[in-house]
């Protein structure tokens, strides 16, 4: 008799509410504040979604989740801050667990990307405290009460890797006759003044609103631009533009110092939709 492997959340409590009907509303709220309907939404490819603390960056996140329309499939890109585990980290089977209920591992999808992405290995220790992937889940599930999802953790800041499997989820995609939505969770500069973050993140923006993941690899290496999530953002952009991507949009920023009024240092927060 198997069992199947849950994934418990690391950072309920902490980063969102561990209460269902409490997540549940505020999370609802941060979809609501945009002025977007159903009718507004728009398919996406890929997009760009942050990952603090709900009180500093849920409604970056909400206004890119409430712009889009979300699929049954997902393939979730999030960075490695714990440095367990591999460092192209995927999980193939099992649940997560979140307050709102478990979302199954898409076995399917998992699978079909290690056969043309072998460098991805199995691993759940690189996801068992890491909580980048976690935070966006409330939000894609209150958007697609059916979500299956791959969760990839990346840990390596190689370009090659990342346009590889970047070219390896495009190649995956394009062969089903479905959509499947390619999210990249990331925050953007760390703990600098607003100012000088400001301006770094949108030296950044610039190259990702040019659908340029080379030119954010080398923007973010060359000029010191703390984007933790800078390796799923080149591979989800690598990804979108293999399948036709035209265009992408900033669909809100700010930083931490719009919330906690400090800002001598400060975390910046984009929303960005691929299509």
């Amino acid at each position: 008799m198997s069992t199947t492997t849950v994934r418990h959340p690391a950072v309920a409590g902490r980063f969102y509410p561990r209460e269902p009907e409490i997540l549940r509303e505020e999370v609802a709220s941060y979809l609501s504040r945009t002025e977007s309907t159903k009718q507004d939404c728009i398919r996406a490819l890929g997009c760009i979604a942050p990952h603090a603390g709900y009180m500093y960056s849920g409604h970056v996140a909400g206004a890119v989740f409430s712009r889009i329309e979300v699929p049954a499939r997902c393939i979730l890109l999030c960075p490695n801050h714990t440095g367990m585990g591999r460092m192209l980290a995927v999980m193939s089977e099992g649940e997560w667990e979140t307050p709102l209920g478990n979302i199954p591992i898409d076995t399917a999808l998992a699978e079909d990307l290690k056969q043309r992405f072998p460098a991805l290995q199995e691993d759940s220790a690189a996801h068992r405290g890491e909580h980048a992937a976690e935070v966006e889940l409330p939000f894609l599930l209150l958007r697609q009460p059916h979500l299956t999802f791959v969760p990839i953790a990346l840990g390596t800041g190689q370009f090659d890797p990342l346009q590889q499997l970047g070219e390896a989820i495009a190649d995956m995609i394009a062969a089903r006759k479905e959509d499947v939505l390619i999210v990249a969770s990331s925050d953007m500069n760390h703990y600098e003044s607003d100012a000088v973050t400001r301006v770094k993140d949108h030296r950044a923006i610039e190259r990702i609103l040019s659908l340029d993941p080379r030119g954010l690899y080398d923007v973010v290496t060359q000029q010191d631009i703390s984007m933790c999530g800078f390796g799923p953002a080149i591979a989800m952009l690598t990804a979108a533009r293999s399948l036709g991507a035209k265009s992408a949009e900033l669909v809100k920023y700010a930083t931490s110092g719009d919330v906690s009024g400090d800002r001598d240092m400060v975390v910046g927060y984009a929303g960005i939709v691929v299509r």
